[in-house]
């Protein structure tokens, strides 16, 4: 089997790549394709657990680096289906979630077969699922995770590489290649279809010389591609012409038609630009999508609702909390520089009766029921940042008044009395807490990177729904957490809901967790909020629909023609 590889391609970031391949994945899996999403290196701080490569078996060139999850004999025992389909796949996930059990949490760090866990981006993972396909770490091998904004943690295959993470921008391209090639190549060999998302442009002429997600990938696999522009933003036909324009000559063959994406308004009020365009390149204008707000998916790079951030809740706390009889629950989720997988809250969004907005000074806070502080790539970094900002008054506040308060993972270790980190894993040194958890979490050089379903033990006050609540979710973190020794010695010990995983405060409004994808998870929704979201496969329908008829009669089934 050798697939065909459809590759999308686009004018700029943010001009809709994701979110088409995503619904590609879907609507060829839906005619019945073998279809898998692949993206050569992806720069995001939004990440899934998913299955590793075999260690030794890989296709790669040389073997898999080896200073990421050390292997804890932890066995896969349970699949790790989140329940009740809320943000679940169609089919299996990879098999190394374990089982529930009361009150306590275990993660493998080893799937059968000597396979490692490992970390992608979660457009990928959101691709994969479309593509009623296990996600695993070859269809994103190459992670960058940015942690300054001239620095970033690099994760080859699942795994952080220091070694690589060290090298200057320029100077990996050539040592990552070979792992891409073959990750490709391995997954072309398995399926009928590979569904390739470019990142940025092709057209950065300045990076050609270095690319290894665009002309190259779409050079190795032969692939036919289409080129996405966001006419929302205004000159999308001269950002058309001047990416194919800059194009090598032999790679212009190979873009098979022009999309505009996020269009409002009379489609034939376009014309004649598309034929114009077609003239000056030989190239078809193949689709003309919708704008499309509230899609259901998470945004790849960035705060959802950016244009509202900051923003304080209307009415206030004060005044009705209700709209057209349904009553409302107010989260503010704390947005700082280095927020990481923020994707994880999507569902929130699309949870009837909730409001949501991203926090970025203290106005941001009123009003709200709810202050969750997500997890962070740079947590004592964000953490001061969050200082500066006042927001440690505003949170403390709210707490003290007994609003709820959520910290997950960084979230969580900045809720505690003290960062330390003796091994330098962030570069801003040891740093006090908020305080507001007596817990202290100590940073180690080893990144613990699992899956992991648990079951919350007892639970008092505002958290009280979710004892005895199991849940699954995921594990990306470098800290470990403990009880303050001083304070505990005092009395004043934070109670472990989940062991290692999961501490609450005294009074009981004050919850922190490792855990990743709590309200990905049904139990957790229905506990806390008596609702449901849409599922995720009502999400991959929509958009699958939308492009198929936003397109020209059969382009997109051309595309994988013979």
């Amino acid at each position: 089997m050798s697939a065909r590889c459809v590759m999308v391609l686009g004018t700029s970031s943010g001009a809709g790549k994701s979110w088409i391949a995503t619904a590609l994945c879907r609507h060829y899996a839906r005619c019945g394709l073998k279809v898998v999403p692949f993206k050569a290196q992806n720069m995001s701080n939004n990440a899934r657990v998913v299955a590793g490569a075999p260690m030794g078996d890989h296709p790669a060139a040389g073997p898999l680096p080896r200073w990421g999850v050390a292997p804890s004999g932890g066995s896969a025992t349970g699949a790790a289906v989140e329940r009740g389909g809320t943000w679940s796949a169609a089919g299996p996930l990879p098999r190394w979630g374990v089982a529930p059990s009361g009150g306590s949490a275990t993660g493998a760090a080893v799937e059968r077969g000597g396979h490692v866990p490992g970390e992608i981006g979660s457009a990928q993972y959101f691709q994969a699922l479309a593509a009623r396909a296990v996600p695993d770490v070859r269809m994103n091998p190459l992670l960058l995770k940015p942690e300054a904004d001239t620095h970033s943690q690099v994760v080859l295959l699942g795994q952080v590489s220091r070694e690589l993470t060290a090298l200057p921008w320029r100077g990996r391209s050539e040592r990552v290649w070979p792992q891409i090639a073959a990750a490709l190549d391995a997954l072309r060999a398995e399926n009928d279809v590979v569904v390739i998302e470019g990142a940025g442009s092709p057209a950065e002429i300045n990076l050609m010389a270095s690319d290894v997600v665009n002309l190259r990938v779409a050079r190795h696999a032969d692939a036919r591609c289409l080129l996405v522009a966001d006419i929302d933003r205004g000159g999308a036909f001269a950002h058309l012409f001047g990416t194919w324009a800059l194009l090598p000559e032999a790679d212009r063959a190979r873009i098979k038609g022009f999309v505009l994406n996020k269009f409002r308004g009379d489609a034939a009020l376009l014309a004649p630009a598309p034929e114009q365009l077609q003239a000056l390149t030989g190239v078809p204008t193949v689709a003309v999508v919708p704008m499309r707000f509230g899609h259901g998916l998470p945004e790849e790079d960035g705060v959802f609702d950016d244009g509202v951030a900051g923003s304080p809740f209307l009415p206030a706390a004060s005044e009705s909390r209700e709209e057209g009889g349904l009553a409302i629950t107010r989260i503010a989720i704390v947005a700082y520089p280095r927020i990481s997988n923020l994707d994880e809250f999507q569902p929130l969004k699309n949870l009837p009766g909730v409001m949501l907005t991203w926090a970025r000074a203290p106005s941001a806070l009123h009003g709200a029921d709810t202050i969750i502080l997500p997890g962070s790539k740079a947590t004592a970094s964000d953490l001061a940042w969050l200082r500066a900002q006042g927001l440690d008054g505003a949170i403390a506040q709210h707490a003290a008044r007994g609003g709820r308060v959520l910290g997950v993972c960084g979230g969580l270790q900045m809720l505690g009395e003290a960062l330390v980190d003796v091994h330098g894993v962030e570069s801003q040194g040891n740093a006090p807490g908020l305080g507001l958890l007596p817990l202290v979490t100590s940073f180690e050089p080893r990144k613990t990177v699992q899956r992991s379903s648990v079951r919350f033990g007892t639970l008092a006050g505002a958290w009280s729904a979710l004892a005895g609540v199991e849940a699954s979710g995921y594990e990306i973190h470098s800290g470990r957490t403990a009880q303050h020794p001083a304070m505990a010695a005092s009395g004043d010990v934070a109670r472990e809901v989940i062991p290692g995983l999961a501490w609450q405060n005294r009074t009981g409004n004050v919850l922190g967790v490792y855990l990743h994808g709590l309200f990905e998870d049904a139990a957790v929704l229905r506990a806390l909020f008596g609702a449901r979201a849409p599922t995720l496969d009502a999400v991959f329908d929509r958009l699958a629909d939308a492009l198929a008829e936003a397109s020209a009669p059969g382009v997109l089934d051309a595309l994988v023609a013979p």
